[in-house]
């Protein structure tokens, strides 16, 4: 288990550096990294939880995991979208649309609830009981930008993966270790980019996916993608909050 001290208190300070160029805001509240995947590949097996936060007319803004049947969680500051297309490899087409009618934010963390209108036929991913020690293997799932400068390309249809690992806290600026985890950036230019917040960090356990994070910000800080380790929500240390209202 990553070591962590149990913290009572947790402020997100949801930077502005990888807001999503052409998408406004959802909400009020500040908008932050939105990464997508730089130097990832197509994905190389449809992931029935995987999500894409859409607008009414069905632009992409956000990641997300479907984890029970009618509920998708993801980052707080992606706000509340129009609808969610469900278990794709194609952002436009395929999987299934549902429209969102409750959104519940979490009072200090990057995190959100979505609820679904109708319940989707997709599997979701179970939350894992805790995301792992440093130098465990994941992988990171999302669509969007796939250049590292911002502005610098648009988003792909096809889903992007990429497998990484979780480092030391210390690898990541104004992360709260004890509710995120500092994700690696492999070869030192590779990682999460605008337009994939709220979107899974997941890991294999007894060779299913589990999830255990949630696309936050830039671990340093830069408007360019991928030249440092990444900040995600640690999804299993809300387990309880996401439990009591989901119910």
């Amino acid at each position: 288990m990553k070591a962590r001290s149990l913290l009572a208190g947790m402020a997100v300070a949801v930077a502005a550096v990888f807001s999503l160029p052409g998408v406004a805001a959802a909400s009020a509240e500040p908008t932050g990294v939105q990464p997508n995947i730089v130097g990832g590949t197509n994905a190389t097996e449809v992931y029935s939880f995987m999500a894409s936060l859409q607008s009414g007319s069905g632009s992409h803004s956000c990641g997300g995991s479907l984890i029970k049947a009618n509920w998708v969680v993801t980052a707080k500051h992606c706000g509340q979208p129009a609808q969610v297309r469900v278990g794709t490899t194609n952002r436009t087409s395929g999987g299934t649309v549902a429209r969102v009618t409750q959104r519940i934010a979490h009072p200090s963390a990057d995190l959100a609830l979505l609820k679904l209108g109708t319940s989707v036929g997709q599997a979701p991913i179970a939350i894992a009981a805790q995301s792992g020690a440093n130098g465990t293997a994941t992988r990171i799932i999302g669509w969007g930008q796939t250049c590292p400068t911002r502005g610098g390309c648009g988003a792909p249809i096809a889903l992007q993966q990429l497998d990484t690992s979780i480092v030391a806290d210390n690898r990541c600026s104004g992360i709260n270790g004890p509710s995120e985890i500092c994700t690696n950036n492999p070869g030192g230019n590779k990682g999460a980019c605008y337009g994939d917040s709220g979107g899974p960090q997941v890991k294999k356990v007894n060779g299913v996916w589990q999830l255990i994070g949630a696309t936050s910000r830039a671990g340093n800080n830069s408007s360019t993608c991928a030249t440092g380790p990444s900040i995600y929500v640690d999804v299993p240390y809300f387990a309880s909050w996401i439990a009591s209202n989901t119910r």
